[in-house]
């Protein structure tokens, strides 16, 4: 990339109200008052509308931001096909859904010089990504910064980073995340990822369907699991340059390229509710019992994208994040069940307190997918250790996990059913679970 790029420093400005109208800009002025595209925009900036939902949604769920920006977004040439990688979109009709239980180790290492969206790699997903719908699972694993641009017309794209921080180049200013912290860059954001470390990892959920929001919270009441004030959007910053550009557009599936004359990162001011964010989930407030009984996962959704039916979200986000134990009486990790929803889980670091971790277990950069109504649960280790266990208060802070939870079975990509860090035998952690019956006559 030529020429000499101006930003603004790298801030955050917090989303009080989540989902409400923000605002922010990199030149004093740049915001026109009163006019979202008055005659002549200030600065001699182009202003442009990025919407993220229906004209006519309602208010309450309606997302669209104005982008004050130094060219239109319309100035580019065609776009030509690429090549797609490791990336694979819904429907997913290459297989079946597997009614098996299923257990990855972490993604291996990749070739030198390869970014995030070389990186990517697809394990599975649902639904139709030309109707709105569904979801797809991607891991990542980079070692190259971008340098080329990338934008996802399929839908929203939550990053949840496992080894490594990433700064994100969004049009709407910059994002730092670290493990145990994502960020979500909204359907349609041009962004590019730069890597802190050497190396990044960690797991992507491409939601197609209604953009994330925060759960109702019902009988909770007022206030608990994530706070609105916590969720993080970029100070408005920008580049302006010249020289050759590559963007890549996902479209319907497939990825497709142009070489423009300028960085596509040029917004020099915005408000709107479409908007990327980042948010720390350590600061997610737990919620769970204080008598007896373990709660069910659902008490732990961060993030959820509902359906047309209330209360069956197309794909929830849930953090098992840290939290006390206090049930009396109470088998503490989570129980064994079946469940009508779908679950994909991933470790951020340490242990999940219902599964063997260690080689061969579940491990930091791996996954499980227990597919609607396969049964599952505490390995035999975990469950012999917790039904002996002393039950006093024990803090739970020696590991971060989380969950993508979907109404609909998760089909595998053929690189998934078959990739060589699948874990062969993983029905054996729950074998030696004895018969205790014992009728009392």
């Amino acid at each position: 990339m030529s020429g000499e790029a101006r930003k603004t420093a790298e801030g955050l400005t917090h989303l009080s109200g989540f989902g409400n109208e923000h605002a922010s800009e990199a030149v004093p002025g740049a915001l026109p008052e009163g006019r979202n595209s008055p005659q002549r925009a200030p600065l001699g900036l182009y202003a442009e509308q990025l919407s993220g939902t229906a004209f006519t949604e309602p208010r309450a769920h309606n997302r669209r931001s104005w982008l004050y920006r130094i060219r239109p977004s319309a100035a580019h040439p065609a776009f030509t096909r690429t090549e797609n990688g490791s990336i694979r979109t819904a429907p997913f009709t290459e297989s079946v859904p597997d009614p098996n239980r299923l257990r990855w180790n972490p993604l291996p290492e990749p070739a030198p010089g390869t970014d995030f969206l070389a990186g990517l790699w697809t394990l599975g997903g649902n639904g139709d990504a030309t109707q709105r719908t569904g979801v797809a699972v991607h891991l990542y694993h980079a070692t190259s910064s971008m340098e080329r641009v990338f934008s996802d017309a399929d839908g929203e794209l939550l990053i949840v980073p496992e080894r490594g921080g990433l700064l994100l180049r969004t049009e709407f200013g910059l994002l730092h995340v670290e493990p145990g912290h994502i960020a979500l860059i909204p359907r349609g954001v041009r962004f590019r990822v730069e890597l802190l470390d050497a190396s990044a990892r960690g797991y992507v959920c491409e939601n197609y369907g209604a953009p994330f929001r925060l759960p109702d919270l019902g009988p909770i009441g007022a206030n608990g699991l994530a706070n609105p004030r916590d969720f993080l959007a970029p100070v408005a910053a920008y580049e302006d340059t010249e020289g050759p550009v590559e963007v890549v557009n996902k479209f319907c599936g497939t990825l497709w390229t142009a070489t423009y004359d300028h960085s596509p990162l040029d917004v020099v001011a915005w408000h709107g509710n479409h908007v990327p964010y980042s948010y720390d989930l350590r600061r997610f407030n737990v919620l769970g019992t204080i008598s007896y009984d373990h709660p069910d996962p659902s008490i732990f959704t961060v993030l959820t994208s509902p359906s047309d039916t209330p209360g069956l979200a197309g794909v929830d986000f849930v953090v098992f994040a840290p939290r006390w134990l206090v049930g009396e009486d109470t088998f503490r990790p989570p129980y064994f069940h079946r469940n009508v929803m779908s679950e994909y889980m991933g470790l951020i670091e340490g242990a999940y307190d219902a599964k063997t971790a260690g080689e061969g277990g579940f491990v930091p950069g791996g996954g499980s997918l227990h597919n609607m109504m396969s049964a599952h649960g505490p390995d035999r280790e975990t469950f012999d250790r917790a039904s002996a266990a002393e039950l006093r208060p024990q803090k739970v802070d020696d590991g971060l996990a989380f969950m993508f939870e979907t109404r609909w079975p998760v089909t595998l990509t053929p690189a998934a059913a078959r990739a060589e860090h699948l874990q062969q035998g993983y029905d054996d952690v729950w074998s030696g679970l004895e018969r205790h019956f014992r009728p009392l006559h």
